[in-house]
């Protein structure tokens, strides 16, 4: 039997780079997500939108809401739901951790990226703050300053 790549490759699907904007990122988590097969058959097609997604955890585990992934035009009767909900696989220290911020701290879980590694489908969560409009004022003013910078060089 042959053992894995030590370094699968990775294929970037969706970035939801709007997320780092909003939120001050705390702690970064990599999830497999449990699909059907026309849903990775869409996802690998880049047929998804993280945009109005959201992660709730509970003690059954972490699921993803909000996540749409179109539907696979050749899949016939046996397509999915677009909007379903689909469950996280994380293991139970980190659904704990994701718990405890929740709960103690006022955080939020977030989808970051959903990419492909190897030939798995992996989400990227974070746990995080969501940034005031002052911080966000602040977040574009160091950013105009760096291509200012960048520019002068």
């Amino acid at each position: 039997m042959s053992r894995p790549a030590e370094n699968p490759p990775i294929r970037l699907l969706i970035d939801q780079r709007r997320a780092r904007f909003e939120y001050h990122l705390d702690e970064v988590f990599e999830a497999g997500i449990a699909l059907l097969g026309s849903e990775v058959k869409s996802l690998r097609a880049g047929n998804a939108n993280l945009a109005e997604a959201w992660v709730s955890v509970d003690e059954s585990g972490a699921w993803l809401h909000g996540c749409h992934i179109a539907p696979y035009t050749e899949a016939n009767r046996l397509n999915h739901e677009p909007l379903r909900k689909r469950r996280l696989l994380l293991h139970r220290h980190e659904i704990v951790k994701l718990r405890r911020g929740i709960h103690q701290g006022g955080m939020t879980v977030i989808p970051l990226k959903l990419y492909l590694k190897g030939s798995r489908i992996k989400l990227e969560i974070a746990l995080a703050k969501g940034k005031k409009l002052h911080d966000k004022r602040e977040a574009v003013k160091e950013r105009d300053a760096r291509r200012e910078i960048a520019r002068s060089r």
